[in-house]
């Protein structure tokens, strides 16, 4: 069942947010769409702004400062995956009246020293305390970085032959935050070990690096075409938003997806399919043929695992298909992430 959670689903978005968007302006580039993360605005001279957004989080048994880490690299992934680097933040807190000054004063100091790591300026923003709001979303973000025309990539860019990399592995946030949100639980059902080692995942959560590693080695016609993050809907959801951006079939071999032992147990106990759920964290990327042994050199310089998993195919009207166990099948994605429902289960049921 459908229970509403997360990301409002596909038929809404094209039936009403994509309907709905103000007035036409021609220095828009590229707006908003399906599988984009990121928008593409000319700002004269032969250069662009890159520009992002996303929700701003507290999860309380995360902590102040893990949260405010975890909402700067969520934002600041998704402008990444343009081969640009954040310059640029504007933040808007709505916070829950139950939430005490003195913790909110950590987190935005986190926030700072998060953004001054990774040389992002804060240039405006919003802070309030409103009847209504709860964790764990507790605003937005944006973010924005400058670059030369065509000094940047989007998902619609993929082209035939490409071969598709991925870094990590699947279901990281799913496999961190569940262990944190619930690591008494996740102990007695699966031990000290996997729960240590899952809540390790947590500072794996950005594609930060990821991105801007891969993108080092050349954008379009000189190595990567696009990149895009593996967040709501985990890996086969975001391979399935890039084939619907780009037009194309992407024919991917689910032996060859990376999935951890520990993320495998953590997403089996609580019900989930670890291709299937969020995994900020995970970088998808499309390079064209003979550069991805430049790509995985570069992330491997970074320390950041990766693998070769499927390869870009002709123009099509946007389909994922997957090869398992000697069949090819298409991908029909659900209509919303069932990771909320586990996390909301695992609240209703008292785990701990």
């Amino acid at each position: 069942m459908d229970d509403g959670l997360g990301k409002v689903d596909r038929d809404f978005l094209g039936r009403v947010l994509a309907r709905n968007l103000g007035a036409r302006n021609p220095a828009v580039i590229v707006g908003p769409s399906l599988g984009l993360d990121n928008a593409v605005i000319s700002i004269g001279s032969g250069r662009v702004m890159v520009v992002t957004t996303d929700p701003l989080s507290i999860i309380p048994s995360v902590g102040m400062e893990d949260s405010a880490w975890l909402s700067v690299n969520e934002v600041a992934s998704d402008l990444a995956t343009s081969g640009v680097a954040p310059e640029f933040a504007v933040m808007d807190y709505n916070l829950p009246p139950t939430l005490e000054m003195d913790e909110f004063e950590r987190y935005v100091k986190a926030v700072g020293r998060e953004c001054s790591k990774l040389g992002i300026s804060i240039i405006a923003g919003h802070t309030g305390r409103y009847p209504g709001v709860d964790f764990s979303i507790v605003g937005g973000g944006m973010m924005m970085g400058t670059a030369d025309e065509g000094g940047y990539v989007t998902p619609t860019m993929v082209q035939e032959g490409d071969e598709v990399i991925m870094t990590k592995g699947s279901a990281i946030e799913a496999t961190a935050v569940l262990a944190r949100a619930f690591p008494e639980t996740v102990e007695k059902r699966l031990g000290a070990d996997v729960v240590r080692e899952a809540q390790g995942y947590f500072r794996m959560c950005s594609t930060v690096q990821d991105s801007l590693a891969a993108g080092s080695v050349g954008l379009r016609s000189g190595g990567v075409t696009s990149m895009h993050d593996a967040t709501e809907g985990g890996v086969l959801g975001a391979l399935y938003e890039l084939a619907q951006s780009s037009r194309r079939v992407l024919e991917v071999d689910r032996a060859k997806v990376i999935v951890s032992e520990v993320s495998r147990r953590v997403c089996s106990m609580f019900g989930l399919d670890p291709l299937l759920t969020i995994s900020e964290g995970t970088l998808l990327v499309t390079c064209r043929p003979g550069r991805s042994a430049d790509v995985l050199r570069k992330l491997a310089g970074k320390k950041i695992p990766a693998a070769v998993i499927g390869k870009a195919g002709r123009r099509d009207r946007g389909r994922l298909t997957i090869l398992a166990d000697g069949k090819s099948a298409e991908y029909v994605p659900p209509k919303t992430d069932p990771y909320w429902r586990a996390y909301s289960g695992g609240l209703e049921r008292g785990w701990k």
